[in-house]
């Protein structure tokens, strides 16, 4: 009797969302597969395959085809020791960032209640409530493999560039030159993933209208994207998801087709592309 009370009550608190959120397509996002897990099983099986592709975004680790990850020589860490084996499913732009732009997310939902008839909101929420949702958090082209334990440490901290690159406010993770800001909540990502990081940004704002930058992030995305030029990697995992996801990556497009132009890559792009 208390749980149908405390069902009620809560559906009395959410009269506008009694049922899940009704979704209305969105022609530049993805809109073909609104489950993470099947997101990460395709990165698994239909994108990362060839060997020479099989690397973290930030660290450069090699994995295998089970996930399984080969630790760059030098790399250490303090935190998420146990994550450190395999890769996990980075989202680039952090699912908070555009998350909290959702009434589930911040407030919950009539139908996000538990089995104990306790009501629950953030992600759990939204990703239950809101389909939009779940296919943002599910875009691929937003989807990279990263060493467990960096990809943990992130969480969803913005990237910045740090003042300095020693701090005992800073946590780092020896040869891999991924910086965690741990009082200001930042992070400075490698010179290797800078590139792709900011066209992933500049993409996740240019198909979601959810999801905007601050103007000091999108200055740097922008400085990132012209000095990290789009690498043939890219281009080729670009081509991949729009095959398998059905959208096109409106940043990569023209950036692509320049770089197939030129063909030889130059010297900072082949250094960068792995």
């Amino acid at each position: 009797m208390k749980r149908v009370f405390t069902s009620l009550a809560i559906a009395l608190l959410f009269p506008a969302v009694a049922q899940a959120t009704p979704y209305h397509a969105n022609p530049l996002g993805n809109n073909s597969n609104d489950s993470f897990s099947k997101a990460k099983k395709i990165m698994q099986k239909e994108i990362y395959i060839a060997p020479q592709d099989m690397k973290t975004i930030y660290c450069g680790a090699d994995f295998n085809n089970q996930k399984y990850v080969t630790l760059p020589s030098g790399f250490s860490t303090e935190v998420y020791k146990k994550r450190v084996k395999r890769w996990e499913a980075e989202h680039v732009v952090p699912a908070e960032n555009f998350g909290k732009e959702f009434s589930e997310w911040r407030e919950g939902a009539a139908v996000c209640v538990d089995s104990k008839g306790k009501a629950f909101k953030g992600r759990k929420c939204a990703e239950k409530a809101n389909k939009e949702y779940r296919f943002m958090q599910s875009d691929l082209y937003n989807l990279y493999p990263a060493v467990g334990a960096v990809n943990a440490a992130r969480q969803n901290y913005n990237f910045v560039m740090l003042p300095s690159t020693s701090s005992k406010n800073y946590r780092s993770f020896g040869s891999c030159d991924m910086i965690i800001d741990k009082k200001d909540h930042d992070a400075q990502p490698p010179e290797r993933a800078r590139g792709v990081i900011a066209r992933t940004y500049m993409y996740f704002e240019a198909v979601y209208p959810k999801y905007n930058m601050s103007k000091q992030q999108r200055r740097l995305m922008n400085a990132w994207d012209k000095q990290y030029p789009v690498t043939k990697w890219e281009c080729e995992r670009a081509e991949k998801i729009k095959k398998i996801q059905g959208n096109k990556n409106p940043i990569l497009d023209d950036r692509c087709k320049i770089q197939k132009v030129l063909s030889v890559p130059s010297n900072l792009t082949a250094k960068l592309a792995h």
